[in-house]
């Protein structure tokens, strides 16, 4: 692609809705947009022709990344899964369990800028495998820690720790990445719809692993053996994505082409700029990391929790020996699956049905949908020392709602950021999320349980109740979210009227600066 003098870097080659435009006919103006006069056309034959793909590629590679989605959440849970087994092995209370999610997501949230930058300015094919290898590798070789080396273990537990936390990296790599892909295969109503998909496996594969946790567990009576089958099922996924998921430019979707090698672009530090000054992507990243606080703390205390309901209600004996029964893991993983499968696919349609009429759709659905999650979460800690069967149905209405937010907000993200930006937009979004929501609530309930428990006499009625009273702050943590996204809404079509502009290098005069700022010329736009 040639850039004219005097054109801006990105802009000299634009293609129209309908396919390739030809050389002929160019008159690049001023700024090199086409249809304007000044500074004359780029030679003619050296403009690249659109990236294109045919939709069945498009359709193939999506379901691959979504196969992968699903066993990168299976790992996120298959420690809840067998946490009971876990802490009889180590012999660690609840705070230093709760802590095992924290090093997992403290790691992920570091390395998810390193991603992020990465995938906006290198190839996303090769990242990922790299991030498929780094964490099917660590959780293979967290299945090794063996019962001859228990002694140290249970002092120091740093092996198993120290495998989660690369286990976070490698997860890192997909979470930031693989939905930039998406957003390049598809457009519009199809991107929806796809995004939809590829983030019901967030629930289902979160449910999954549960389930294979407990299975495994139950079948082999040693919980080192569910570390041993996901590398198998990752090793699978590793070569189908190197020989079906293509790398597609940025921006192919929207018929925007690359920008051509040696020109200039932005900088990791204007591109956090721009975001930090789009508010649509601020505020829908603290609903975000409200969502993860809460997200966190249920999906990683939840089976315990509702093992230790049965123990109170009689109906489960109290686990004191190194295998526990895991039912509870596995009802709380089906659960997960159904109401995450429904609650994605919901969110999604009410959304694209929604949006026909109103143009903030996407926002208002999250904020309503997080609003009347916030009760029914309530009650269902509330109602578990009275009736079991309460808890259950209202634990799922609450699952369902917050199920219903995660396709629909990678569509705000990507609906308001720019292509070349989105890397880092998601890089970004994920390590404010983690950091302020999933890396500390598990600890945090953990340690608020430990606190309260340690005050109380030693009972299984009193762990039950510290437990239940930790978890209470989340239900106000849900209601804050959707607040942040009624906030959203109040600058959502703004936004995305101002990302269309810019993508198109056609801003308007306020939006000369972010135009200066995404090009890289942030500096030289400032001289006369």
């Amino acid at each position: 692609m040639c850039l004219c003098p005097g054109s801006h870097p990105g802009s000299g080659a634009q293609a129209g809705e309908a396919g390739a435009m030809s050389a002929e006919g160019w008159d690049t103006g001023p700024g090199g947009h086409p249809g304007a006069s000044g500074a004359g056309p780029c030679p003619p034959g050296t403009a690249s022709a659109p990236w294109s793909l045919p939709h069945w590629r498009a359709c193939l590679a999506a379901a691959v990344l979504c196969y992968i989605n699903l066993l990168n959440y299976m790992n996120w849970f298959i420690v809840a899964g067998m946490l009971l087994d876990i802490q009889n092995f180590f012999q660690i209370s609840d705070s230093n369990a709760g802590l095992l999610q924290t090093v997992f997501i403290c790691s992920l949230l570091l390395s998810a800028p390193v991603f992020g930058y990465l995938g906006d300015r290198h190839g996303r094919k090769a990242t990922l495998s790299v991030g498929i290898l780094l964490w099917s590798g660590a959780g293979l070789s967290s299945s090794f820690i063996s019962p001859q080396t228990h002694w140290l273990l249970c002092q120091h537990p740093w092996l198993f720790f120290l495998s989660r936390g690369v286990v976070g990296i490698g997860s890192a790599s997909y979470s930031t990445i693989a939905p930039t892909v998406l957003g390049d295969l598809f457009v519009r109503d199809q991107r929806t719809r796809v995004l939809a998909i590829f983030y019901i496996f967030i629930p289902v594969g979160s449910g999954l692993g549960y389930v294979l946790g407990s299975a495994v567990l139950q079948l082999t009576g040693n919980w080192h053996w569910a570390f041993r089958v996901l590398p198998c099922l990752e090793a699978v996924a590793l070569i189908l994505l190197i020989a079906l998921v293509p790398d597609p430019p940025r921006g192919a979707a929207e018929k925007q082409e690359e920008v051509a090698m040696g020109a200039l672009r932005s900088s990791w530090c204007e591109d956090v700029r721009y975001l930090g000054r789009n508010w649509s992507f601020v505020w829908s990243t603290l609903g975000v990391t409200a969502i993860a606080f809460v997200t966190g703390a249920l999906g990683f205390w939840a089976p315990k929790f509702l093992f230790e309901a049965r123990v109170v209600h009689g109906l489960q004996l109290p686990c004191l020996q190194d295998l526990c029964n895991e039912q509870d893991s596995l009802i709380f993983g089906i659960l997960t699956v159904v109401t995450g499968i429904i609650g994605v696919v919901l969110g999604a349609e009410a959304s694209r049905r929604y949006k026909k009429v109103n143009p903030r759709a996407e926002s208002l659905i999250c904020a309503y949908s997080l609003l009347i999650a916030a009760p029914c979460l309530y009650l269902a800690l509330i109602l578990a020392p009275v009736t079991l069967l309460a808890s259950y149905v209202f634990l799922a209405l609450g699952e369902l709602l917050l199920s219903c937010n995660w396709a629909v907000v990678a569509d705000i993200l990507l609906s308001v950021v720019v292509p070349r930006c989105r890397g880092t937009a998601e890089a970004l979004q994920i390590t404010v999320g983690h950091i302020l929501g999933d890396a500390s609530s598990p600890y945090l309930t953990g340690l608020v349980s430990s606190t309260l428990r340690a005050g109380r006499p030693d009972s299984y009625l009193q762990s039950f109740l510290s437990l239940q009273q930790s978890f209470l702050c989340c239900t106000f943590v849900i209601a804050l979210a959707g607040g942040c996204f009624l906030l959203t809404a109040l600058r959502l079509e703004r936004d995305q009227a101002r990302a269309r502009q810019l993508d198109t290098g056609t801003p308007g005069s306020k939006d000369t600066e972010s135009q200066a700022l995404l090009s890289g010329t942030g500096a030289a736009a400032k001289d006369p």
